[in-house]
């Protein structure tokens, strides 16, 4: 009798597997084998161009005319002009770096800010508790924002958007 349950047993499993819409004993696949939405970009429709003739020739590797440019999309969407953005980004980049441009700042900053980071890593149960002391390390840097509020509206400086008092708060 435990014998013949223990093969209608065998028997159930065996024959679940079979099926493609059964559950699986041992799925090792995804179970939702939909595409990712985020990763998909839609191309432009294709246009028919009005003289085949007066195509320039194609380009390997180039630009094509059905690709997505989502850095245009978004200066058009937020009412710039994508097509001046060239001279108004040359016309930016002149205005910052018009007292010089250090070339290799980022790494000179990058190589700084980690010395900066291994003299303050923490203690040893920090470190070893993977506690983090990024706050700490990085005080004396921060901003203080009501300190900084109050230094504003003492000079005169209009600050509609700021923070409510936190003394007035309670």
């Amino acid at each position: 009798m435990i014998g013949r349950l223990f093969m209608a047993g065998i028997l159930a499993v065996g024959l679940s597997a079979c099926g493609n819409d059964a559950p699986r004993l041992f799925n090792i696949r995804k179970a939702d084998r939909t595409p990712d939405e985020f990763s998909i970009l839609p191309t432009k429709p294709l246009e028919t161009p009005p003289d085949l003739a007066a195509l320039p020739p194609p380009t390997p590797g180039g630009y094509n005319r059905t690709d997505r440019a989502p850095e245009a999309e978004a200066i058009a969407a937020l009412g710039g002009n994508a097509a001046a953005g060239g001279a108004a980004e040359t016309a930016l980049v002149a205005s910052v770096s018009r007292y010089g441009v250090q070339p290799g700042i980022r790494s000179q900053l990058a190589a700084e800010d980690f010395e900066f980071r291994r003299r303050n890593d923490g203690r040893l149960l920090e470190r070893l508790f993977n506690v983090t002391i990024y706050y700490r390390a990085y005080e004396s840097q921060s901003l203080d924002q009501y300190r900084e509020l109050y230094r504003l509206r003492d000079a005169g400086v209009r600050t509609v958007a700021a923070p409510p008092d936190p003394a007035t708060l309670d």
